[in-house]
């Protein structure tokens, strides 16, 4: 939970920023969340130790080992009772207070004006209980902040009443303006999810990888834990790009509304993002090797606070799909027209990269920077000009002396879009022109605001 980095404390009331009486307690189920990992630990140390567990009870008798695993889950709840006690939060005219800690008391600031995204997620447990985790995105913090757990009802209010007043509604309308209301765009057909996950190939190469490998390592060493650590990484593979993709993008709805695109997924956690207006700084079209005859994409983002991570807008969808919905966010983006502008790396290339070379290229239209790259897994990064932090040229020994060079675009999210192998005089003359570019369109961008529809 980020603290004074994500915004400055309110000089009036006490140091802890919570005068007193004010604030509001997370969900009275809150503590177990805070008690589960002693139960954890617990059970771990009695695995990794079951043969004393059998020798003590032998020793103490089942009736003083089940008083001890009670007073755990005591000793357990009771640490979590206080911390949920100590737990609060607080809507200022400005900022969201968060103070945690029951030993070490923290308050954390979060500026309104400073607000990334406010998400909501469910995991299954929770929706069974209905509640909900509120998750922020705030400039300036190193990770997300959250209040966990709160009542759905209060989550999604929270949320509206954040949003509200990070757009400059006044803070006494700003509780009663509810949710702006969404118009769904498209989803994404569990049918068509099976068939791209299966398509992409990635799981299916790692088990028969591991149904190979695993017994000859079995066989080669005679012991069954080599064999497992092997399985073990495969296995957390084959789940990530497999049955966990599809338990994740299950569902995957886009739709619009004035605080941005509003992404809703997953079967047993449902999760409730926004892409807010004006943040986004890249764009990435990824086109693997078996969804091109079906003229599929996925379409990832990289937004202002994220990170280089950034995230998804479109697990797999049809390229036409994609590029309105990419218009969208970047209304001046025609995607069909930034990928026809994109020309190869010149010939001379394959002495540098021999059989890659072929996936590199390089455009430009008036509204993006394009790079390309990859001939399996083809993918086309556009960086619109406003957002480019910094473009600079870099060569190797190699290069210099091919007569290439590189050409990289760093861009508010912390990433880096690079156009491999171009003519090195060309190059040179698209870097000082792509500042020129930059510096134009950052005067000409719209101002980045909430629910205004605007950047």
């Amino acid at each position: 939970m980020s603290g004074t980095a994500a915004g400055t404390a309110d000089p009036s009331g006490p140091v802890e920023g919570f005068p007193e009486g004010r604030g509001k307690r997370l969900h009275p189920l809150t503590p177990w969340r805070r008690a589960w990992a002693w139960l954890a630990g617990l059970f771990a140390i009695g695995v990794q130790n079951a043969q004393n567990v059998r020798s003590w009870s032998g020793s103490f008798g089942v009736g003083w080992l089940l008083a001890a695993l009670a007073a755990v889950v005591l000793c357990a709840a009771g640490y979590g009772w206080l911390s949920w006690r100590a737990t609060r939060y607080l809507v200022t005219d400005t900022e969201l207070r968060i103070r945690t800690g029951l030993v070490f008391r923290r308050t954390a600031h979060l500026r309104l004006d400073r607000i990334q995204a406010v998400d909501i997620t469910r995991p299954l447990v929770a929706r069974a209980l209905g509640v909900a985790k509120l998750k922020m995105d705030v400039v300036g913090s190193g990770s997300d902040d959250e209040l966990a757990f709160l009542d759905e009802r209060e989550a999604r209010d929270l949320r509206a009443e954040l949003l509200a007043r990070a757009a400059g509604i006044a803070p006494e309308a700003a509780p009663t303006a509810g949710e702006a209301p969404a118009n769904a765009l498209f989803t994404v057909d569990s049918a068509t999810l099976v068939k791209a996950l299966a398509l992409l190939g990635s799981s299916w190469g790692v088990t028969l990888t591991g149904v190979v490998l695993t017994p000859l390592i079995w066989v080669g060493t005679s012991s069954v834990f080599a064999a497992i650590m092997v399985l073990v990484p495969m296995l957390a593979t084959i789940w990530r790009g497999g049955l966990g993709s599809f338990l994740t993008q299950y569902g995957w709805t886009v739709s619009e509304s004035p605080d941005g695109l509003r992404l809703d997924h997953g079967l047993l956690q449902r999760d409730h993002a926004t892409v807010p207006p004006g943040r986004v700084q890249s764009v990435r079209v990824v086109e693997p090797l078996l969804w091109r005859p079906r003229g599929w994409v996925r379409v990832e983002l990289a937004v202002a606070g994220a990170g280089n991570e950034g995230g998804l807008l479109l697990p797999v969808a049809p390229r036409p799909v994609a590029a309105a919905l990419i218009a969208r966010i970047l209304p001046d983006v025609d995607l069909d027209k930034a990928m026809a502008a994109v020309r190869p790396a010149p010939d001379r290339a394959r002495w540098a990269v021999p059989v890659w070379r072929r996936g590199y290229g390089y455009g430009v239209t008036d509204a993006v920077f394009v790079a390309r790259r990859g001939r399996l897994r083809r993918e086309h990064t556009l960086v619109p000009h406003a957002k480019v932090q910094s473009v600079r040229l870099t060569r190797g020994p190699w290069a210099q002396r091919l007569g290439l060079a590189d050409i990289h675009v760093d861009h508010g999210a912390n990433g880096t879009a690079t156009a491999r192998l171009q003519d090195a005089a060309y190059a040179a003359s698209e870097v000082a022109a792509q500042a020129t570019r930059s510096r134009l369109g950052r005067r000409t961008a719209a101002p980045e605001r909430w629910l205004t529809g605007g950047r």
